[in-house]
C-alpha cells in the first residue's frame, strides 16, 4: 500500500523522483512477500498481507480524496470477510480436533 501511495504522491506532484521511489518499495515489498512465502504457508502470509487492500481503500478516501464506490466498499469488505475466514480456518486446523 506505501509503494501504491508513494508513486501516487509523486506523479500527481509532478515529482517523479519519488514516484521511482514508490517503485523500489513495491520491489522490497515484493522480495519480502517472497521471503514469507518460503518461511510460511500460502493460507497463513495472504490473509495476513490481505489487510493491505483495505488500508488501500481507506487511504485512498483519506489521503488522496479518491471518490470509493460502494461496490469497491463491497469488495474490500469481502476480501476483509474472506481473510478472516481462511485465517479462522487455519487457526481450527492447527488446534486439532475437539476432545
Amino acid at each position: 500500500m506505501a509503494g501504491n501511495s508513494v508513486i501516487n504522491w509523486g506523479l500527481k506532484s509532478e515529482r517523479y523522483g519519488i514516484a521511482v521511489a514508490g517503485v523500489v518499495i513495491l520491489i522490497l515489498w515484493m522480495l519480502a512477500r517472497m521471503t514469507l512465502l518460503s518461511w510460511a504457508d500460502l493460507s497463513w502470509v495472504l490473509p495476513v498481507t490481505a489487510i493491505g487492500y483495505v488500508l488501500s481503500a481507506v487511504a485512498g478516501q483519506l489521503f488522496f480524496a479518491e471518490q470509493v464506490t460502494a461496490s469497491r466498499w463491497l469488495g474490500t469488505a469481502l476480501i476483509a470477510v474472506g481473510a478472516a475466514l481462511v485465517g479462522a480456518s487455519e487457526t481450527a486446523e492447527r488446534a486439532g480436533p475437539a476432545t
